[in-house]
């Protein structure tokens, strides 16, 4: 995903075009917060304001605004603005809850993680042996990807060429993902007693399953489980006890 910005992206100064403006909404003073967005008085011995029930469930508005926005291709005129208005909340209140339209689709990023990668890390760390733990890694991967979620990540992916902190936490998330499958390996070196480095075997087939997964977005005649199968069983056939 290290694709070089090939040039501004248009929301960018659609936002900064209203910067003044909204400016005076970024950072809420005690006149700025809504009731039901304001937090509760601060607990005690915690030092942190506890954020009200109705101020979370406006943030969750906010961010379900924001996928639909995101998945239905308005990535390139993707602002704060319209996804205020989307859910329904002002756009003072949506610079509430975040300060920059970058804000918004780093909470996307972080939203959707129950949706891929918390499947897989619990397919990994389940009970069983390598056998049983493959098994289900590969009933994971093999489920086909919901189009909403197929597009959130292309946009995700467009957003991250030219906005750093997009693309650094995109990057986090990947990295997350791919320790699924070094984990995966790990728990059959471990098995076998051998000294073999898990991490090149796990990198390998997390290039495989992404490159897999753009072949079938073009071409459904691909068979993928029969070759991430294939895959897995070579690479796992590599992996020995120590001589």
């Amino acid at each position: 995903m290290a694709t070089q910005a090939t040039g501004a992206d248009p929301a960018t100064t659609q936002d900064a075009a209203t910067g003044t403006q909204d400016a005076a909404t970024t950072t809420p003073g005690p006149a700025t917060g809504s009731a039901e967005d304001a937090t509760a008085p601060r607990a005690a011995g915690t030092g942190r304001a506890r954020t009200s029930a109705k101020g979370e469930q406006t943030r969750a508005r906010l961010i379900a605004a924001a996928r639909i926005l995101l998945a239905g291709g308005e990535a390139g005129r993707f602002t704060t603005r319209n996804v205020a208005a989307l859910s329904g909340v002002s756009h003072g209140m949506c610079h509430y809850h975040f300060a920059d339209r970058t804000d918004l689709i780093v909470a996307v990023v972080a939203d959707i993680r129950p949706e891929w990668i918390t499947p897989l890390e619990e397919a990994v760390a389940g009970p069983g042996g390598y056998a049983e733990r493959a098994e289900r890694v590969l009933t994971q991967l093999t489920r086909p990807e919901s189009p909403d979620l197929a597009r959130l990540h292309a946009a995700l992916h467009w957003l991250a060429l030219n906005d750093e902190r997009v693309r650094v936490a995109l990057e986090a998330e990947y990295g997350r993902w791919r320790s699924c499958f070094v984990r995966l390996f790990r728990a059959l070196v471990d098995e076998r007693g051998g000294d073999t480095d898990p991490a090149p075997l796990g990198e390998a087939f997390a290039a495989a399953v992404d490159g897999i997964a753009a072949i079938g977005s073009l071409d459904g005649t691909v068979d993928g489980t029969r070759v991430l199968r294939t895959l897995l069983d070579s690479l796992a056939s590599t992996v020995g006890p120590r001589h």
